[in-house]
């Protein structure tokens, strides 16, 4: 970061030359952000990947030492950059409780019989180890709860076991009833399934959902039958402050010994059933960070205009490190010359009109965990403040797969779903400082990556909140310990790092908020 004194010398000789010659003091509206731009550059974006992305860091894993480091790592780069955090007390992180996933033993017994852990039905999910009976279950159908479709139509399962089935029904067209489309949606394809049934008993108020599944079943119930026997971990999630949802993922032989009528009736329905169900937790509470530092605006600080990338990534396996040079530690070491971008800016007297909020989230690896804490648990600025949100997830390589077009290329995810201005600006801010070619191609609706719904930025998305996701593609690295820093290609990385500080710049300093004029998805 070499290049701040010499910048904010010429900066300081600029406007008070312009002061003592008595023309009109200059206002952001019409300062040129080029020369702040110019701080960001492929040296400094390589020198601090070679560090963020080394062996040292133990590819980030959530919540082990790596990423300890990491995060340690972030909050000196802005302490040194004298770039304050919004939490006080110089403290750069924003603590994300988590539960690290041992297999439950379970035990269930329906009408007197019993039914087996791994034989019949997994526990997925539970907040505690529970000994319980209860008398009846709610049968959903196929459980879903959407704008188009509800199974939960009319019926009250607050506080009920609900019990559902696989697959969604469809028109007479052969389409899906939800989208009007023969692709899968949320709720037919496979793991996605599992989650969005999971979600909509649970914003349906029930205590605990019996999801029947046989595929499902036949893919998770061997794997951890393997995790229980040796002691592994699984999945992390965000730790509930509630008492959270019961979820089995279970047979067909299972549901039909609640209703035997399952596979010909999807009426909603009270079914009186004898249930005990007995459920040891082995689960364990750990503590991640995400990295939070702002810029405070000049005019209208209470109106944020966040900056997000991970800062996780794999971790190792089989003795491996997964540096995750471009995932993503492109889009991390991209945030921090914005910053100082941003910082350089500030010092001249063109701070920001509106606050910017530098993200690095944890957790993006194992299911956007970090990025949903800040939105649905702990904002730390009022969502309805948040003007937009623009996330970097991998930015430093080229889709070998892109056989039309140039090399100078980016693509863009969400610019348009929810704000026709972001979408605007971004293209105004790329054909009046970059150029670049915007590549809209995993932006079509019936993108079968659903790269939309598998970045941080979702979690903005779903709160109304317009977003732009900036990602170069897959690769022949991805997830592999292969992406390391010597593949990046550091002059795209920095073109495209300083294509986002001037979208980011038009966002912060145009006259009015951006306006929301579409539904999110």
């Amino acid at each position: 970061m070499k290049n701040l004194l010499l910048l904010y010398c010429t900066a300081f000789l600029f406007v008070s030359c312009g002061s003592s010659s008595g023309t009109k003091s200059i206002t952001v509206e019409n300062i040129d952000p080029v020369e702040y731009a110019s701080t960001i550059t492929s040296d400094e974006l390589k020198t601090m990947l070679y560090t963020y992305a080394s062996d040292e860091f133990e590819g980030r894993n959530t919540g082990e030492k790596g990423q300890k480091l990491a995060v340690e790592y972030l909050r000196d780069q802005y302490k040194a950059m004298a770039i304050p955090t919004p939490l006080g007390d110089e403290d750069y992180f924003q603590e994300v409780p988590l539960e690290k996933h041992k297999v439950a033993d379970g035990k269930l017994t329906i009408n007197g019989k019993d039914y087996l852990n791994f034989e019949d039905h997994v526990v997925l999910a539970a907040p505690h180890t529970i000994n319980m009976s209860i008398d009846d279950i709610v049968y959903v159908g196929y459980g879903i709860y959407d704008e188009n479709y509800s199974d939960y139509q009319n019926i009250d399962v607050k506080g009920k076991f609900v019990l559902a089935k696989s697959g969604e029904p469809k028109d007479a067209e052969g389409n899906f009833i939800t989208s009007g489309k023969t692709d899968n949606t949320k709720w037919t394809n496979g793991r996605q399934s599992i989650s969005s049934k999971r979600e909509a008993a649970n914003e349906n108020g029930a205590k605990g959902l019996i999801f029947i599944n046989n595929e499902q079943f036949s893919k998770y119930a061997p794997n951890y039958q393997r995790r229980a026997a040796s002691g592994s971990t699984g999945r992390l999630s965000l730790k509930s402050n509630t008492d959270g949802m019961i979820m089995l993922l279970a047979n067909e032989d299972l549901g039909k010994a609640i209703y035997s009528s399952i596979a010909k009736d999807n009426t909603p329905k009270l079914i009186p059933t004898a249930i005990h169900i007995e459920i040891e937790n082995k689960s364990e509470t750990i503590i991640s960070e995400n990295v939070v530092a702002y810029i405070k605006g000049s005019e209208k600080p209470e109106e944020i205009v966040v900056i997000s990338a991970h800062l996780d990534h794999e971790g190792i396996k089989d003795g491996k490190i997964y540096n995750g040079a471009d995932d993503d530690g492109s889009g991390t070491v991209a945030i921090l010359e914005i910053a100082e971008a941003f910082k350089a800016a500030e010092k001249a007297g063109h701070g920001p009109k509106r606050s910017i909020l530098f993200l690095h989230v944890t957790g993006e690896e194992k299911g956007l965990l970090g990025s949903k804490h800040y939105t649905d648990n702990d904002p730390i600025f009022p969502l309805e403040n948040t003007v937009a949100d623009l996330n970097i997830d991998m930015i430093g390589r080229t889709d070998t797969k892109r056989t039309i077009g140039t090399r100078n290329y980016i693509y863009l995810i969400g610019s348009d779903k929810l704000s026709t201005e972001l979408h605007n600006i971004s293209e105004e801010a790329n054909t009046k400082y970059i150029n670049m070619e915007l590549d809209y191609t995993f932006n079509d609706a019936n993108d079968p990556n659903r790269f939309y719904y598998r970045s941080d930025h979702y979690n903005f998305a779903k709160n109304n909140i317009p977003v732009i996701f900036y990602f170069n593609g897959t690769h022949d690295d991805y997830h592999k310990p292969t992406d390391t820093p010597d593949k990046i290609q550091y002059d795209l990385l920095e073109t495209r790092t300083r294509l986002v500080f001037y979208t980011a710049w038009e966002v912060a300093n145009r006259a009015e908020r951006i306006v929301v004029d579409k539904a999110t998805e």
